[in-house]
C-alpha cells in the first residue's frame, strides 16, 4: 500500500508542481468500495474553491490513466489544510514562524509532552516556542511560562492555531 501511496504524491506533486500548488499531506483510507484518497493542497494566500476543482479534475484524470490507486473503485477528496492545518516538515516551520502552534512530542520536555505557543525560531532541526502566547489558558497553566526549545526529531504532531 505504501508503494501506491508513493506513486499517488508523485502524480500529485507534479500537477501541484504544473499548477503553482503545493501537495501538503495525501491520506487513503478505507477499504473496498469505500476508499476515500484525501489530498490537502496548499499555495501562499491560501486555495480557492477553484483551485481544488481543478486540481482535482486533473490528478483524478491522471490516477486513473496510470491506474495510481489500485484496486477499482475510489472516492477523491481535494481540500485546503485549513486553519489548523499539521505541520509535517522543516519547510512548514520555517514558513509558519510566528504563528501560534499546538504540538506533542515523543519524549517529555521538562516533564510535558504537550505544548502550545508562538514558535518563534526554527534554525538547526530546533524550534523555540514562546509558552506565554499560549490561547489556552489550561495549557498555558499546565506547560508553564517562558520559552521551551524542542528538536524538531522529538515532534510527534504538530497544528497550527487558528488565531481569529
Amino acid at each position: 500500500m505504501a508503494a501506491s501511496l508513493d506513486h499517488v504524491r508523485e502524480v500529485a506533486e507534479r500537477v501541484a508542481g504544473s499548477s503553482g500548488l503545493e501537495v501538503v499531506e495525501v491520506e487513503l483510507q478505507g477499504g473496498g468500495k469505500a476508499r476515500l484518497l484525501r489530498i490537502f493542497i496548499d499555495k501562499p494566500g491560501g486555495v480557492t474553491h477553484e483551485d481544488c476543482a481543478a486540481f482535482s479534475r486533473e490528478v483524478g484524470t491522471i490516477l486513473d490513466v496510470e491506474d495510481a490507486v489500485p484496486g477499482g473503485h475510489y472516492t477523491l477528496e481535494v481540500s485546503s489544510p485549513g486553519l489548523d492545518r499539521r505541520l509535517h516538515k522543516a519547510a512548514d516551520y520555517e514558513r509558519f514562524q510566528g504563528s501560534l502552534v499546538r504540538l506533542s512530542t515523543f519524549q517529555p520536555v521538562n516533564g510535558n509532552r504537550h505544548f502550545e505557543g508562538r514558535l518563534t525560531k526554527f534554525e538547526g532541526g530546533k524550534l523555540t516556542l514562546d509558552l506565554d502566547q499560549a490561547k489556552s489558558r489550561k495549557r498555558a497553566k499546565e506547560q508553564g511560562a517562558g520559552t521551551v526549545e524542542l528538536e524538531l526529531s522529538n515532534v510527534e504532531k504538530a497544528n497550527l492555531v487558528p488565531e481569529l
